[in-house]
């Protein structure tokens, strides 16, 4: 038997962990001198509340080597082999961390998904199927390589406040944005976050925009499952995403996920992405 497990990055449900038998391994959430972990002890919430109400930064730290050791060793107690999937190494040194662990087992593989949040969790979901199917951890690492190019995963960011607090721009760049009542997208590539399409004017009608844009080029998008991931946006909002998504592609899954931590002490709680897979890699 193969086990799946990944960081607390990936932002899938609670149910769709349960289902696919994955286990988390949670980041490190600093909120001054204190340690919290990932979806344990924290939540976006608690991270917006102390940020905004409070006034205390708000960083995240790797899982440490020796955390990912003590999960492989026990783990493999049970399962014939560990496949690992990490954040992009781009975003933390979690995957170096879990690389150094699994040279101490001959049986664990670690994959980079050069991506972050539920675009991981695309990758995470491919493994646990397999996994399920009783597909060997060689297979299932090589099936994982040809997928990790094609995810498409981007985030549009109502403000850029939490970013320009964790320095990720500057506040020149905050103010006009606001000024000007720019959304940026937010893409990943190649492992990278970079700033994509600026959308002007609300937060709704900049969404509505966005996820045209995503979805016009429908025949190379593999429409078995779309994630609509965000930390805390109005239910209306993401329903108004789900129809217009519902309205240009039918996929087979539309679901909804939550950001974590990581993903909401970067870009605050008005940040909403569609996170699919392409047929062919995405292009740069």
């Amino acid at each position: 038997m193969v086990k799946v497990t990944a960081d607390s990055t990936c932002d899938l449900t609670p149910e769709l962990l349960r289902a696919l038998d994955v286990t988390l391994t949670p980041l490190a959430i600093l909120v001054g001198e204190q340690t919290f972990h990932d979806g344990v002890d924290i939540v976006p919430a608690d991270i917006f509340r102390y940020v905004e109400k409070e006034g205390k930064p708000c960083s995240t730290a790797a899982v440490n080597v020796y955390e990912y050791h003590r999960l492989f060793e026990e783990l493999l107690e049970t399962y014939d082999a560990v496949v690992h999937i990490n954040i992009s190494a781009e975003f933390s040194s979690c995957h170096q961390n879990a690389a150094l662990a699994a040279k101490s087992f001959e049986n664990v593989h670690v994959v980079d998904s050069r991506n972050l949040s539920s675009g991981s969790g695309h990758v995470v979901c491919l493994a646990a199927e397999m996994a399920k199917k009783g597909i060997p951890a060689p297979e299932i690492v090589k099936a994982l390589e040809d997928v990790i190019p094609r995810v498409d995963a981007s985030f549009v960011i109502d403000k850029l406040d939490y970013l320009h607090r964790g320095g990720r721009c500057t506040g020149l760049e905050a103010l006009g944005a606001k000024l000007l009542k720019l959304k940026p997208s937010i893409e990943v590539h190649g492992g990278k976050m970079t700033v994509g399409k600026k959308y002007m004017g609300s937060f709704e009608r900049s969404l509505e925009n966005y996820v045209k844009d995503k979805l016009k080029d429908i025949e190379d998008i593999d429409l078995r499952r779309v994630f609509i991931t965000h930390p805390a946006c109005p239910a209306e909002t993401v329903e108004r995403v789900r129809e217009l998504v519902r309205s240009l592609a039918s996929f087979e899954e539309i679901i909804e996920t939550r950001a974590g931590c990581t993903i909401s002490s970067h870009c605050g709680p008005d940040t909403l992405g569609i996170l699919f897979i392409r047929k062919t890699p995405k292009a740069i």
